[in-house]
């Protein structure tokens, strides 16, 4: 038998298919690379893992089931199951629609699809991963579900309230990847600063970062997915001290207006959010932080929209992506507002938005011409060195690109000196030192 298994959705879905696949790889099932094409993987079985958080995700995973189902149609696989978001959120109504696939399974169900393979599930193995990433980094998923009631979000209803793993068990699971070439943990969670609560009664993200700092070989430690709410202090005393933990932070702020922010079930305002930012900024010298908002939510009226506007303007973040107001059934949201926005107006607010933070981030980027930075190599490409700084997370942020007719073996998960050169709104160029 070989198997592939392509992921679909966000990072803690890449989590999931990696301890998947280090159950399947043990049972000594050969693995096709993920990226190649059906017909061409020589793969029995291909497995999915699904997105169901917003419309276009659940579309794009739905398009790759039927694109799944047309190889097994002309014979190029025998076998297709479904596991993840969408599997768990639409279970029934998947079974009945696509009959073709072998078997549907919810996203906490892997036991079950395992045996599916023929594959007996072993204990020994739960913190273990297939790498799918590039070997020098790797995703570390330390909770599961959410706590949260945000209006728009389904991802309780999928995955459930929040569960932290123990912080034993994460080092565990570092330093294994660690001894397998892993530099570069990008730590994620639904909510990454709820960290603990529920098993230590206390926020524990700082303590966390400083217990991963001390794995032998991990040299940088990145945080993505925290919440501004309550967000611990004690998590910017370690940023700012630690060398190992990156000075970057993703903290998805959603909006600025209190009306809206009320409206999505989050309790904050322009003032507060503004003061957050200033409080990075400022006990974090040199951070890069990244959010992301959402546009055109029920209530939104241009009035609120132009504050966010304003808002973004003045914080300058270094990140921004955005998204427009998607109604998922059984959110508060879809039940209790009407999406009253017309898609082509969250759409222009959209392109407004985005067209603003291209002008900050081209600002920011242009600022870094001329400084000296150390960056980790990601790969080497038709004469070109991509690689990051410590202020760009892989795939969501841009890249410093260094032209060069050849690079020596190896080279990728390298750490080297550079002078950025110059840059645009998104990536930046650079020499090697």
């Amino acid at each position: 038998m070989k198997v592939q298994l392509i992921t679909l959705g966000c990072s803690k879905n890449r989590v999931d298919s990696e301890h998947l696949l280090s159950q399947i790889a043990a049972a000594g099932i050969s693995i096709a690379p993920e990226e190649a094409p059906l017909d061409a993987s020589g793969a029995d079985v291909v497995i999915l893992n699904t997105c169901g958080f917003i419309a276009d995700a659940k579309q794009e995973s739905v398009d790759a089931i039927m694109h799944a189902v047309r190889a097994k149609n002309e014979g190029v696989i025998k076998r297709i199951y479904v596991f993840g978001c969408l599997s768990q959120r639409y279970n029934k109504e998947l079974k009945e629609e696509i009959p073709e696939v072998d078997g549907f399974f919810g996203a906490d169900d892997r036991k079950s699809l395992l045996q599916a393979l023929g594959v007996q599930y072993s204990p020994a193995l739960e913190l273990r991963r297939h790498l799918t990433t590039p070997p020098h980094y790797a995703y570390l998923k330390i909770s599961e579900g959410c706590d949260r009631s945000c209006a728009y979000c389904a991802i309780p209803g999928i995955r459930g309230r929040h569960v932290s793993v123990d912080m034993e068990a994460l080092f565990d699971e570092a330093s294994a990847l660690a001894a397998g070439g892993v530099k570069e943990l990008i730590v994620i969670a639904q909510d990454t600063t709820y960290y603990g609560l529920d098993l230590y009664k206390k926020r524990m993200i700082a303590p966390l970062l400083e217990r991963l700092s001390q794995v032998n070989g991990i040299e940088w430690i990145r945080l993505h997915y925290s919440y501004p709410e309550a967000f611990p202090d004690d998590l910017l005393d370690v940023m700012a001290a630690n060398p190992k933990i990156c000075k970057y932070i993703d903290i998805p702020l959603q909006h600025c207006n209190k009306k809206v922010l009320g409206l999505m079930r989050r309790p904050s305002d322009d003032a507060t959010m503004r003061a957050l930012v200033e409080k990075f900024r400022t006990r974090v010298p040199g951070v890069a932080l990244r959010t992301t908002m959402i546009v055109g939510h029920p209530g939104e009226t241009e009035r609120e929209f132009k504050e966010l506007l304003a808002f973004v303007q003045d914080a300058r973040f270094e990140r921004l992506g955005a998204f427009t107001y998607s109604e998922e059934e059984g959110t508060f949201g879809a039940i209790n507002y009407k999406d009253t926005v017309p898609q082509r107006v969250k759409q222009e607010r959209y392109d407004r938005l985005m067209e603003l933070q291209s002008g900050i981030s081209l600002a920011y980027n242009t600022s870094r011409i001329g400084t000296a930075e150390r960056v980790i190599v990601d790969s080497f490409e038709e004469g070109n060195l991509f690689c990051r700084t410590s202020k760009e997370s892989p795939e969501v942020d841009g890249q410093v690109i260094i032209p060069l007719k050849a690079a020596p073996a190896g080279i990728a998960g390298n750490f080297i000196n550079v002078k950025i050169t110059d840059a645009d709104y998104y990536d930046l160029s650079a020499q090697i030192l």
